[in-house]
């Protein structure tokens, strides 16, 4: 399958990275449109795939996927073949003004997060009645190897997930620095307290993966009758932290559904 990379910033070289690198793509199948020379550079040395700054390399993909900052679509100009599906992980860009941007009907809306980068992401997306079995099941093979994905019917999912996952690492940076500080000010050095908050937040999210046991099962596993644990709960409790993140999400949701009608 050909593929044209429109974006070979960072979300669009982690894609490409992790898809070259597990065989999903074959490097001599990739054309990476980008602007800057220096990325055009930087990613034809590391990847070996062909770069070019023309949008008319879309026209010869099976797939193109739209990597490009959402405020910078209108600059994108190319056309694709009657076949390929256009993938975008433009975030607040909807299915409808893509397919009226590009006048193309087998659309593919992918909502990525940061982690990604690192193949630890989480994908959700969605895809119109044009788009085949095969091609939906490529694009499951292409989003798996940057991490998880999961598929909605209701595109309107994704501006929920937007709010959670694509939004919902920078709540748990929030966490981790506020965290951090903390056992800084309890009195530990602040690269044993990065080590100790970074190691805890991994651990706990591999935990909860594989132990199959809901969250709050899993607090209540740790958190002892009047103990160190408890305490601390009760003082996230009295600041209303549970109301807090809620509103977080909330907020989050309403601000993706705004940008989608922008």
């Amino acid at each position: 399958m050909k593929v044209c990379i429109v974006g070979g910033g960072v979300m669009g070289e982690a894609i490409l990275g992790a898809a070259v690198t597990d065989g999903v793509i074959a490097r001599e199948a990739v054309t990476v449109v980008e602007k800057l020379p220096a990325r055009r550079e930087h990613l034809q040395a590391t990847w070996g795939v062909s770069v070019t700054d023309d949008f008319a390399a879309m026209a010869g993909a099976d797939l193109v996927l739209l990597s490009v900052k959402p405020q910078e679509v209108a600059s994108v100009h190319g056309t694709l073949s009657p076949g390929a599906v256009l993938v975008s992980i433009m975030a607040g860009v909807t299915i409808a003004s893509l397919q009226s941007a590009f006048g193309h009907k087998a659309v593919v809306r992918v909502m990525p997060n940061t982690p990604a980068a690192v193949q630890a992401g989480m994908s959700a997306w969605t895809a119109t009645t044009e788009v085949t079995a095969e091609q939906r099941a490529f694009v499951a093979r292409l989003l798996g190897v940057i991490g998880r994905e999961l598929y909605f019917d209701d595109e309107k999912k994704l501006d929920m997930a937007t709010a959670v996952s694509g939004s919902g690492p920078a709540y748990v940076f929030l966490f981790i620095e506020a965290l951090v500080e903390g056992a800084v000010a309890a009195g530990l050095p602040r690269a044993a307290a990065e080590e100790m908050v970074l190691q805890t937040v991994l651990g706990s999210a591999q935990y909860a993966l594989q132990s199959g046991k809901s969250a709050a099962d899993l607090r209540a596993q740790v958190t002892s009758p009047a103990g160190t644990t408890a305490a601390g709960l009760h003082a996230l409790e009295s600041r209303a932290f549970r109301a807090a993140v809620i509103e977080c999400v909330r907020a989050a949701h309403q601000r993706a559904i705004e940008l989608g009608k922008a």
